[in-house]
């Protein structure tokens, strides 16, 4: 991992979100953006909900620039998801018809098709290589990481940029999950035995994944990290809620352990899942302290960032790889009450990280296990 570029409610860049998640701070307060809904903690960017592409062109620049790399970049991959895509866009054409049955002035359909966000970028930064954008809820972060690199494992490519976006503070994705009882009436408090559930951000992460020997060819790289492996698992079970007997996302844990040569006590900081909902976070943290018994640090950082969705797994690798760098674990922002995992993160604390989980599951029974060690 040779350039990282993040943009969240925290800060618009990786410099400004870092400094503001370890100084504790949250993004989330309670908003109306739309007048015939009701108010809720959200986590924008800026005053407005923002655009997909706006997210995500920031942060491809600053991966890149990082990477030391100047477009055109013709011989790299392009493996960039998201769960939602353009439906704001889509939103707004639904809406225009219904309202006064008049399709003018709309965005030409093709360019709000759900993987038009990793055509954008592909086309923007003249890349030739193998174009994918996954779609797995909110572990598409995580899926998109691991497609890169095996693009690379597998002699593909010997580059790839990885990430997600989301831009979910939409009319349709709030009234769907306020239908759920999902959504936190007052704030993101994962892993508190006083959690309400989940609130909404917005927010970009993107890598560049580069093989060793591309690495060789380019002087002054300083990697950020390596990825040592994943498990990826399908629960099978229900839409929304995760399986009672955890047998997939054990299952996807052990199996991230096994392919990255892994012993459990060899892991020094986890970034969770943590949505601050009560399901989710119960089944977390039960998982982490059964599998990893010498129970290592843990983290949510939702509480701070919002729950981007499909952005999350990617927000929480690169949050993995800016720990690894620095030698500081982030904190689980938003804690209320008493703690439901003995080893919570409170605040920001320096430690020795050699490698790091990031976990993610999502809706469908999407399980994404990653583990990331130092380069």
């Amino acid at each position: 991992m040779t350039g990282l570029g993040l943009v969240t409610a925290l800060g618009p860049s990786r410099p400004t979100t870092w400094a503001a998640l370890l100084a504790g701070q949250s993004a989330l307060v309670v908003q109306q953006p739309f007048a015939d809904l009701p108010g809720r903690p959200l986590a924008l960017v800026g005053k407005a909900p923002a655009p997909l592409l706006g997210l995500l062109r920031p942060a491809v620049g600053e991966a890149l620039e990082e990477a030391g790399l100047t477009p055109p970049v013709s011989d790299c991959g392009v493996v960039i998801g998201s769960s939602r895509g353009f439906q704001g866009a889509l939103e707004g054409v639904a809406q225009g018809w219904l309202r006064h049955h008049d399709l003018s002035g709309c965005p030409d359909w093709a360019t709000i098709l759900p993987g038009q966000g990793a055509i954008a970028i592909a086309q923007e930064i003249g890349a030739r290589g193998p174009l994918l954008s996954p779609m797995a809820a909110c572990a598409t972060g995580l899926w998109a990481i691991f497609q890169g690199y095996e693009l690379i494992r597998s002699g593909q490519c010997d580059r790839v940029l990885v990430g997600a976006a989301e831009a979910p503070i939409t009319p349709l994705t709030l009234t769907g999950f306020e239908q759920l009882g999902a959504l936190a009436p007052q704030g993101c408090y994962p892993f508190s035995d006083q959690r309400q559930g989940l609130a909404l951000g917005e927010g970009a992460a993107v890598l560049m994944l580069e093989s060793e020997s591309s690495i060789r060819q380019r002087a002054g790289v300083n990697p950020y990290g390596r990825i040592l492996g994943a498990g990826l698992r399908a629960d099978a079970h229900h839409i929304t809620a995760p399986a009672p007997d955890q047998g997939a996302s054990r299952s996807a844990l052990i199996a991230c352990l096994q392919r990255s040569g892994l012993q459990p006590g060899a892991i020094d900081y986890v970034h969770a899942h943590g949505t601050g909902t009560r399901l989710n976070d119960g089944h977390e943290a039960a998982l982490v302290r059964d599998l990893l018994p010498h129970q290592p640090p843990l983290s949510s950082t939702k509480g701070a960032t919002g729950h981007t969705l499909g952005a999350s797994g990617a927000i929480g690798a690169s949050l993995c790889c800016l720990a690894l760098r620095h030698q500081r674990v982030p904190p689980n922002t938003g804690l209320q009450g008493k703690a439901i995992y003995p080893a919570l993160v409170t605040g920001a604390q320096s430690a020795p990280v050699r490698t790091t989980l990031c976990l993610g599951f999502g809706f469908g029974g999407q399980n994404a296990v990653l583990a990331i060690g130092q380069p």
